[in-house]
């Protein structure tokens, strides 16, 4: 599958991450609605999105030295890597959370 690269197709699917997120928010809410279900929603939505934070802005930046920004253009190691696993691969990043330190 190639990557998605219209920009209205793009803003589209955020939107509908978003409307499903907000819905199952609303229906898990709805089917028990007390404040500790609100709590523990809260809290696993933030834990999740301070997880993806992790996953695809600092161990991109810290653990992967080779690999620039994509404001600094490619460069060469970046180029010659991209035939082997890329850093944004979910198995990639699996495989470097759970190795051992």
């Amino acid at each position: 599958m190639k990557d998605l690269s219209d920009h209205r197709l793009i803003k589209l699917k955020g939107i509908l991450f978003l409307l499903i997120g907000l819905l199952s928010a609303l229906l898990l809410i709805l089917e028990h609605p007390t404040l500790k279900v609100a709590a523990l929603l809260a809290l696993c939505v933030w834990c999740f999105c301070r997880f993806y934070y992790f996953a695809f802005y600092v161990i991109h930046t810290t653990w992967i030295p080779a690999t620039v920004s994509p404001a600094s253009g490619p460069s060469s190691a970046t180029c010659s890597r991209e035939k082997q696993n890329h850093p944004f691969e979910p198995a990639f990043l699996i495989a470097l959370i759970l190795a051992p330190p």
